[in-house]
């Protein structure tokens, strides 16, 4: 890798740790490049505007989630086995990473939730994406066959709410119990699943 694409690596790497805590409202490029040994010109040779920084720390999430949630989990096989994957690698993403502690997607749905431009659309976009991957998976769960779209869309719905509700208990209050009552919320929605239709 040239020296560019490396130090453009560790600006998005950097930022993306920061914006867990801080927002990608809340990044600063000053102390971004005092922190990384950088002058504030230095790091505006590889972004030219904040948003340029805070789209490619977005895209960056979005690549490390494909990569270690969604595509680790299709290597199982396709229904229950497949969503409880998928499922155990969302927790753990929200749980944080040695490098990423939380969920950019769950810090950045409260910024741009009514804040229109490009990081905005881009963030929805994502978002949909992940939501159309979980009801691809959810479509496989019924035993008697194929799940219809509706139904998927509901459990898709069913899903994200306990994930949100993880992330209050888990993060806000700090439930030593959180996990364990939000895989207890997903197995029961699952066995619905499983019986359905």
């Amino acid at each position: 890798m040239k020296k560019g694409a490396a130090t453009r690596e560790a600006i998005v790497g950097r930022a993306l740790q920061q914006a867990v805590t801080l927002g990608l409202e809340g990044l600063s490029l000053g102390p971004l490049a005092d922190s990384l040994e950088l002058s504030k010109s230095g790091l505006f040779a590889h972004f030219k505007s904040k948003e340029a920084l805070q789209l490619a720390v977005l895209e960056e999430a979005i690549e490390r989630f494909r990569a270690r949630v969604i595509e680790p989990a299709l290597a199982q096989p396709r229904g229950r086995a497949r969503m409880d994957a998928l499922i155990g690698r969302w927790f753990d993403w929200v749980d944080g990473e040695p490098d990423m502690r939380g969920c950019i997607f769950a810090v950045s749905a409260q910024e741009y939730d009514d804040r229109p431009g490009l990081i905005r659309d881009r963030l929805v976009a994502s978002q949909r994406e992940w939501h159309d991957t979980l009801a691809r998976i959810a479509a496989d769960l019924p035993k008697a066959g194929r799940a219809p779209p509706d139904y998927c869309r509901q459990l898709v719905f069913e899903l994200i709410g306990v994930s949100l509700a993880y992330q209050q208990q888990a993060k806000l209050f700090r439930a030593p119990n959180a996990r364990a009552l939000a895989e207890e919320a997903v197995a029961r929605i699952l066995d619905d699943a499983g019986a359905a239709l």
